[in-house]
């Protein structure tokens, strides 16, 4: 995603992401009878959750047992996240991951906020060496953020990220979307972790801006 800044065919990427929301509410009407098809699962998975919660939020959140950097640069699609205050107000969200010369990660996150594309720039860098599934990211001096990689797909398709007091939850796509049936299983896998699933908020999507 490190073009999406670039302009094509005389259109940035912000505007054609909210060319698109014009056409958004005919989306939204199919989207919806699709979620309610899915309901009754996702409310499941939400009484199931609150039942498994009191037994594992006092566990050690345990990460993957390792993570290629390499293959995990690159851009990820926010597909759903516990709603943070600097977050409230964004689509289109994603972050895109590159490295510096020193072995540290740069961290460029973006969003449409107020119609506008915000970039946030930051820094990481790895806490647990070899292992690759612990990352503290530091956005603003001298605060810092545990960003602990709890989930990953094989082949680096999707993948969880939490924080250990469980209290900060991202899934995450190389693609705008994730179908519901893995969707539904990180939901399970998150809520065997201690996370309360029914605090995550499904992110808005519209296109994909990778390839500009």
């Amino acid at each position: 995603m490190t073009k999406v800044i670039k302009y094509f065919g005389g259109l940035s990427c912000v505007n054609i992401c909210l060319r698109l929301k014009l056409f958004a509410p005919a989306d939204r009407y199919w989207n919806m009878k699709k979620e309610i098809l899915t309901t009754s699962v996702v409310l499941g998975l939400a009484a199931a959750a609150a039942l498994a919660l009191q037994h594992t939020k006092e566990k050690p959140l345990e990460t993957v047992n390792y993570v290629d950097l390499k293959k995990y640069l690159g851009t990820w699609f926010e597909v759903a996240a516990f709603e943070q205050p600097f977050e409230k107000g964004c689509s289109c969200t994603s972050a895109t991951y590159g490295l510096n010369k020193d072995g540290s990660i740069i961290v460029k996150n973006r969003c449409i906020k107020g119609n506008k594309l915000k970039v946030t720039e930051g820094r990481a860098t790895v806490a647990d060496k070899g292992v690759n599934s612990k990352l503290d990211v530091q956005f603003f001096w001298p605060f810092k953020g545990k960003y602990w990689i709890i989930d990953l797909a094989k082949d680096y398709s999707y993948a969880m990220v939490g924080h250990p007091n469980r209290k900060y939850l991202w899934i995450l796509s190389r693609r705008p979307t994730l179908d519901d049936q893995t969707y539904n299983q990180l939901l399970v896998r998150a809520a065997n972790k201690g996370f309360d699933i029914r605090r995550l908020v499904k992110t808005e999507q519209i296109g994909d801006f990778s390839g500009i």
